[in-house]
């Protein structure tokens, strides 16, 4: 499931740094390093403490983590929506991705010069709102027009679409974010089809100072008011520190950093998974002894939903599945013991996945 965050932000905000530190990041061991596609594109490898639990369990063969892919977006300039700079670069590769992660300026240095002046994180982020905005509107309007024709001519489902683009417009030209529209169920599928870049579930990283990184600070509080409403996820972590701690190849010397600075592990790992938490991702397990691995599904997915993400025959010829819950599992210390407490549930085709299950399909194609 090649699902993708895009890092978006101004000039020396930290976004390359952090981007770097995201390549370097040792998530689950070395055997899962960083996998480059392309020169701003990387797979990384989700940091789960229960695949590596399972491994200690099972002693598999093969052990395979979940990824997410990170992209490392063009920077931007004021007048983007309308081709400035590389504008229309960054615009399509923000399409392109799943959600964002704003990366916002939180610390003072005067020796790393603001492209605006001033350290000011909120109206950093209002530079690439507007820019987003500006493009929405532009896509919402062209809607309009195509579809105001049937409206006048009494077409109900085109009347429907032609009030709820209204609402979105409005709201765009308020300096809003279409995320922030409350929908009616009819309304999400006309939503959905607009694509639109401001409805992309968002990540504000907070890049802070040294002294920051576990309580935040003032900027880092003028963010939080500024996205109170918005329905977005703030993360607060320190992209210097963290170039540091991938300095350091000794894992004791890591542990002895981390607590030093009052933190139990990378702001990295933190990240990651929260992005992955922001797909709207969990994950389940299969456990063998050739191979531990940890599959990614869609929040709510059904059974079949989720033996199709191992193999579409899986979900055709879908007849049940075996399922045993993680800390079961952990508990008992086998499959076959968790069995024998009569632990593990046969399911059908309308069981919803829970995060942390160990799956065993049954199927016949």
């Amino acid at each position: 499931m090649a699902l993708k965050c895009g890092i978006v932000g101004l000039p020396n905000v930290g976004k390359s740094t952090l981007f770097n530190c995201l390549s370097n990041a040792k998530a689950q061991s070395a055997n899962f390093p960083f996998c480059t596609i392309e020169p701003n594109v990387g797979v990384i490898t989700v940091p789960d403490p229960r695949l590596n639990k399972l491994a200690e369990i099972v002693n598999p063969q093969n052990l395979v983590p979940t990824t997410v892919e990170i992209v490392d977006i063009a920077g931007l300039v004021k007048g983007a929506s309308k081709g400035e700079g590389l504008g229309n670069k960054f615009l399509g590769n923000i399409r392109e991705t799943d959600a964002i992660l704003h990366v916002l300026r939180c610390f003072d240095d005067g020796n790393i010069i603001h492209v605006d002046g001033s350290v000011n994180p909120v109206r950093d982020k209002e530079v690439i709102d507007i820019e987003l905005q500006l493009k929405d509107l532009e896509t919402v309007e062209s809607r309009m027009a195509k579809i105001a024709r049937a409206a006048k001519t009494g077409d109900k489902e085109a009347q429907k679409q032609l009030e709820f683009y209204n609402k979105v417009k409005s709201v765009l030209e308020s300096g809003q974010s279409a995320r922030t529209i409350e929908v009616e169920e009819f309304e999400e599928e006309i939503l959905d089809d607009l694509q639109l870049l401001t409805t992309k579930p968002i990540l504000y990283v907070c890049n802070v100072d040294e002294g920051s990184v576990t309580n935040g600070n003032a900027y880092v509080d003028a963010v939080r008011e500024a996205v109170k409403d918005e329905n977005a996820e703030i993360l607060v972590i320190g992209a210097g520190i963290e170039s540091e701690i991938q300095e350091l190849e000794d894992p004791e010397e890591r542990a002895m950093f981390l607590s030093d600075m009052g933190l139990d592990e990378p702001g990295v790992s933190k990240l990651i998974r929260q992005a992955y938490r922001l797909l709207d991702l969990q994950t389940y397990f299969t456990a063998g002894v050739k191979e531990v691995r940890a599959w990614t599904i869609k929040t709510g997915y059904r059974a079949p939903q989720d033996a199709g993400v191992i193999h579409t025959d899986f979900e055709k010829g879908f007849i049940r599945a075996e399922v045993m819950k993680y800390n079961d599992f952990v508990s008992f210390g086998s499959e076959q013991a968790v069995k024998e407490a009569g632990k593990l549930s046969v399911e059908g085709k309308e069981y919803v996945v829970q995060d942390g299950d160990i799956m065993h399909f049954r199927f016949n194609v």
